[in-house]
């Protein structure tokens, strides 16, 4: 069975059904929360973590992995996925405003996944 690699801090029951249907183009969903990062964690801490996540999901046998979250973690992990031929995306949103004066409200619409 196929599947795709929601690694991600965004649940995908919680998706739109769009993002959910392009999703399961790849395989059936399954989700590995990000995880946490130390802001004082360092380029060693930063390696070790990404090669421990890179493990979990390797483990998966993934078709295809969404990648999103903090930046120094995301490129580690993107990069090795990328390495061992495991095709990693990005979900692509429209960000649309509503700025009344008195509140502003953003609301992001799914568009598409886009490889790195």
């Amino acid at each position: 069975m196929d599947i795709f690699v929601n690694f991600t801090n965004h649940p995908s029951t919680k998706w739109e059904r769009k993002q959910r249907t392009e999703a399961l183009k790849y395989g059936m969903i399954q989700d590995v929360p990000f995880p946490a990062v130390d802001s004082g964690g360092d380029e060693e801490y930063i390696e070790s973590l990404a090669g421990r996540c890179v493990e979990q999901i390797e483990q998966l046998d993934p078709k295809a992995v969404l990648c999103q979250g903090e930046f120094c973690l995301s490129y580690q992990v993107i990069k090795r996925l990328k390495e061992k031929g495991i095709p990693v995306l990005a979900a692509c949103s429209e960000r649309v405003v509503n700025d009344t004066g008195e509140k502003k409200e953003v609301v992001f619409t799914f568009r598409r996944f886009r490889r790195y």
